[in-house]
């Protein structure tokens, strides 16, 4: 059974092609600028890889010619769309409603709708996908895969905000989580490597967005974002948690609108609103280890709150055993880990610096005698949405 797996954003499309049999990855895609007059496919057949411009002005466009690229003569990854035996979309946000992942119906479809209050950048970005694969691929079925289902094994106690009661009753106002497929693959990865899933984990996603998940005996206890992405930590162009009443003040101050508040403190804030430099860490590094004071203290405010978070949630979960890191930064920003575990050393949590010095593999990073095991762990959202289609759809499916 192969499964196409679809992650759509706001303007931008990724893919991958894996084949169950054997959880190959056929083929990988990124689709950047959709809607825009210089829309670009990176892409990435058994290791090929090529950079191709061609205009996509909608999902379906962008998705239409991916499917051309697989059965055409230049790249054959298929015969036919006929080999494709599911569909399975990351979807943002699915609510109290979903708690695990489902086969896509019309019914599903509205539930997804519904959502759109909660997740106005995402969810209506997923629901374009569906759309378009019902049009493109009409006879292959499809699952919907929710970043908030792992966590919703959350007890009342640590979702509910002490907010009025009807705004929960009325409206579901309550934390939600995401990054939720992420979470759960290093759950899974790190009972493998522990050879039992009763231990108790603290999961640090960090990329562009970054939350962390506390975790025992692999179900998600507790979690840094909130109703939306936009709570916790702090992250590339994200604020993370402020005191709310900076937001109706910073309004009033420059005469601001509700939206355009909105998009400042997701698009315009984080390190990028520290430093001025970039939304990139990368960029951002390089200007901290050059002596820019704000990129610096960019970078040391958010270790800081990181490793405040990692204090907090060792007391939601009483101890810890293993401290994982993933996410393009928490998989190759060994200076960010670096800069993170400082702050842990009193709790007897200890980085090896020289073990630390390593991007993008599979590692225990800790000294031996670190009270918690220090892992980096590469995650791998796609397979989790594989897997599932595969468990959902039987796997006697072609």
């Amino acid at each position: 059974m192969k499964v196409f797996v679809l992650n759509c954003g706001s303007s931008s499309l990724k893919c991958q092609l894996i084949d169950m049999t054997n959880e190959e990855r056929i083929m990988k895609g990124h689709y950047d600028r959709i809607g825009g007059k210089n829309s670009s496919l990176r892409f990435n057949v058994r290791g090929n890889k090529t950079v191709i411009e061609h205009p996509a002005r909608s999902f379906e466009e962008a998705i239409s010619y991916i499917l051309e690229l697989l059965v055409s003569d230049e790249y054959k990854v298929i015969e036919n769309y006929g080999e494709i035996g599911a569909v399975g979309h990351r979807i943002v946000h699915g609510g109290e409603k979903f708690k695990n992942s489902v086969i896509i119906t019309e019914e599903v479809e509205k539930e997804i709708e519904a959502q759109v209050v909660l997740a106005p950048i995402h969810n209506p970005a997923g629901l374009d996908g569906i759309e378009a694969c019902k049009k493109l691929l009409p006879k292959v079925p499809m699952v919907a895969v929710f970043d908030t289902s792992f966590h919703q094994t959350m007890e009342e106690k640590i979702y509910i905000y002490q907010l009025p009661y009807k705004y929960y009753e009325d409206y579901k106002i309550r934390k939600y989580g995401f990054h939720g497929i992420s979470h759960r693959y290093i759950a899974q990865r790190i009972s493998e490597i522990a050879g039992t899933n009763q231990i108790k984990v603290i999961n640090c996603h960090l990329g562009q967005g970054a939350s962390l998940c506390a975790i025992e005996n692999g179900k998600s206890i507790d979690t840094t974002m909130g109703l939306t992405p936009l709570a916790g930590l702090p992250m590339g162009t994200r604020c993370g948690d402020v005191d709310p009443s900076i937001i109706p003040l910073v309004m009033k101050f420059y005469d601001i609108k509700p939206d355009d508040m909105l998009y400042i403190m997701n698009k315009e804030s984080g390190a990028w609103g520290i430093s001025g430099v970039s939304a990139d860490f990368r960029d951002i590094e390089r200007a901290a280890a050059a002596g820019d004071k704000r990129s610096i203290l960019a970078l040391e405010n958010r270790a800081y709150i990181i490793a405040q978070y990692i204090a907090k949630f060792m007391v939601t979960l009483s101890g810890v055993d293993y401290i994982t890191f993933c996410g393009g930064i928490g998989e190759n920003g060994f200076e960010e880990r670096e800069r993170i575990c400082r702050y842990l050393e009193f709790l007897g949590i200890k980085l090896d610096k020289e073990l630390n010095k390593i991007r993008g593999e599979e590692a225990c990073i800790s000294t031996e005698d670190s009270k918690a095991k220090i892992y980096i762990i590469p995650t791998n959202e796609e397979i989790m949405i594989a897997r599932d289609c595969y468990e959902l759809l039987g796997k006697g499916v072609n």
